[in-house]
């Protein structure tokens, strides 16, 4: 091959295809907020048993909207909603066509996760948009990354190419007033909790109909 032919591959054409998009946003100054939220969901694990669903251990509240923490769990899944709209304005940016604003129905739930209870690998099916929101860390004896959520690369096969077109998984160290956003279908795990307070997070699903 020519110099000249070789020169010319500079000018391929790049795009990404099939990327999965991440968000994350700090609530900052939200100290009294995530207090009240703790306290209201800690009660309410005192009168409910929970379920059982990807948690091993630990206690999942039952699904809806967060009624149970009354005004601070409104403003909370209002949250949910604002990001909701950021991440598809951003994602559909490129898209003139298409319209960003959506209609969000929002299921939530609490999870408190004490020494030793983590959640399996699961995926939200069936939703645009799957989150959550941390409360408390829960005083975890790795200050420096907390009971870690990890994410795992939906399409695993990119990470068998060698070299690899990206990392198989990332983490998500958790701390008060954080919100994590992700595609419904991105593989998610909570690690086995290893600290002297409880871990408290609220989990959420967001599903998409374009406003009329």
């Amino acid at each position: 091959m020519s110099d000249e032919e070789l020169g010319e591959v500079g000018k391929a054409r790049h795009a990404a295809i099939f990327s999965t998009p991440l968000f994350t946003h700090a609530w900052d100054g939200d100290h009294e907020l995530n207090a009240v939220l703790r306290e209201r969901i800690l009660d309410h694990m005192a009168r409910q048993r929970g379920v059982a669903k990807s948690n091993r251990g630990g206690w999942h509240s039952e699904i809806g909207e967060l009624e149970f923490c009354d005004a601070p769990g409104r403003r909370l899944v209002a949250r949910m909603r604002a990001l909701g709209d950021e991440a598809t304005r951003r994602v559909l940016a490129a898209d003139q066509q298409r319209e960003s604003a959506m209609r969000w129905s929002v299921t939530a739930w609490a999870n408190v996760n004490r020494q030793g209870d983590f959640n399996a690998v699961h995926v939200h099916p069936g939703s645009t948009w799957s989150g959550t929101y941390y409360v408390d860390a829960g005083e975890p004896v790795d200050a420096d990354n907390g009971t870690s959520l990890q994410l795992f690369d939906p399409c695993q096969g990119r990470s068998t190419l060698y070299p690899p077109l990206g990392p198989a998984s990332v983490y998500i160290r958790p701390k008060p007033g954080l919100m994590v956003l992700f595609p419904s279908y991105v593989p998610h795990m909570v690690f086995p909790h290893d600290g002297a307070g409880a871990r408290i997070s609220v989990a959420f699903n967001l599903s998409g109909q374009p406003q009329s």
